[in-house]
């Protein structure tokens, strides 16, 4: 076999890394799966591994189909870039203040709470993304803080930090 062949061969076939990934995910949630260990219930026949068991199956199914696919030649398709310009640079001065507001979101959100933070976060992502409406965002941007805020709290039970303003929401 020549290296021609060889490369003819392998060329076109990088989804069966995919595959390949795709099965030891489905490996690593079925090991965790089977560590699982509760106590029968009567009211939950099914118990706590179903779910665990079915993504691991999902898995490894969906890791077969695809390695079949791609040993018949199947091919996944080029991506478009929908109205992206892909010979286009990478928008530096778009991408940083969005990684700079999100690292400032996860450093200050135990201090100032997620009202404040959360409201810097999409304020500051609206800004970065090219917005001059300041006033406009800033109302929409403590909006959809506060909205989440309470939207986890009184709808989920989950207790977003409060930081600064604890004992005024």
């Amino acid at each position: 076999m020549t290296s021609a062949t060889t490369t003819r061969r392998v060329t076109g076939r990088s989804e069966l890394g995919v595959a390949a990934l795709l099965g030891v995910v489905g490996a690593a949630v079925l090991w965790d799966a089977l560590g699982l260990h509760a106590p029968y219930s009567q009211s939950d026949p099914i118990g706590p591994r179903a779910v665990p068991y079915l993504v691991a199956a999902l898995l490894f199914g969906t890791a077969v189909v695809l390695a079949v696919d791609v040993l018949r030649g199947g091919r996944g398709e080029v991506e478009g870039g929908e109205d992206v310009d892909l010979s286009q640079p990478t928008d530096w001065r778009t991408v940083v203040p969005l990684v700079a507001v999100f690292a400032a979101n996860i450093v200050l959100i135990d201090t100032l709470g997620w009202v404040i933070s959360g409201a810097l976060l999409f304020f500051g992502s609206v800004m970065a993304l090219g917005s001059r409406h300041y006033v406009r965002d800033a109302l929409v941007s403590l909006v959809l803080a506060l909205g989440t805020f309470y939207g986890f709290y009184l709808g989920l039970g989950i207790h977003l930090p409060a930081g600064l303003l604890e004992g005024v929401l």
